[in-house]
């Protein structure tokens, strides 16, 4: 039987599913189109430092938001895909605690047009890591998911265990802005195998959500004391304030 056959069978059987929903759609890892409608994308006006949307419809380079004039970050530029909010956070929690793992792939796509305009020449991709004994409870680190898809997205090269946690920390659910940067800092350091492949060479940093910035400034931080490059990031999304 032909491939196409083959697929055209297949799809019959296990027709599309949104990936939000599970209702029947034209092409596998896709939205429906409430969905779709029901995802905070980010576009218009961003801030520069971390991708959250800000008042106008209009791009402007380098403008920051109230939260990155306020707080010092290593990086150079940041970006997220989606706000933190409706669909956004139902997926990134079912990526995150529900092992949807096919969900890093779309979300990968999202990431890289969010990163369109931002130099990516000789970047080293890798995610923000996470303690080993909380990857052997979940099995995957997720960001690892991102990384990996949006290295294929951008033909980049990652290296997933780049970094590693050096203690295990609490979780930041629910802590202070103060709190959460003193959990986490000096958590994480650049692996002592992998030290020759950021030297001098710019870095992209991948996480699932930034809130605070204060684990991907911990990454960033360990990066550049390694003697990377310049420092970027990308989340797939980003909590924010409604504007």
């Amino acid at each position: 039987m032909p491939h196409r056959a083959i697929q055209t069978a297949v799809s019959l059987v296990y027709p599309p599913r949104c990936i939000a929903c599970g209702e029947t759609v034209d092409s596998d890892f896709g939205l429906c189109g409430p969905c779709w409608r029901d995802t905070p994308f980010i576009g218009g006006a961003i801030c520069d430092r971390c991708g959250t949307p800000l008042p106008g419809a209009a791009e402007e380079a380098g403008l920051s938001c109230d939260d990155c004039l306020r707080t010092e970050r290593p990086w150079r530029q940041g970006r997220a895909a989606l706000l933190y909010k409706d669909t956004a956070r139902r997926l990134v929690l079912a990526l995150k605690h529900g092992d949807r793992q096919e969900i890093a792939k779309p979300a990968a796509l999202w990431m890289a047009n969010a990163l369109h305009g931002l130099p990516l020449e000789n970047v080293l991709i890798a995610p923000v890591p996470l303690h080993w004994l909380r990857l052997l409870r979940r099995r995957y680190n997720q960001s690892a998911l991102l990384a990996r898809a949006l290295a294929t997205q951008l033909g980049r090269p990652v290296c997933p265990d780049l970094l590693v946690r050096r203690h295990r920390t609490p979780s930041l659910d629910g802590k202070s802005r103060a709190l959460r940067f003193e959990s986490v800092r000096g958590a994480i350091a650049v692996h002592p195998r992998r030290r020759h492949r950021l030297a001098e060479r710019p870095i992209l940093l991948v996480d699932d959500v930034m809130t605070s910035g204060a684990t991907l400034a911990s990454a960033a931080d360990a990066c550049i004391a390694a003697g990377s490059g310049p420092v970027c990031v990308v989340t797939l999304a980003r909590v924010a304030k409604d504007t």
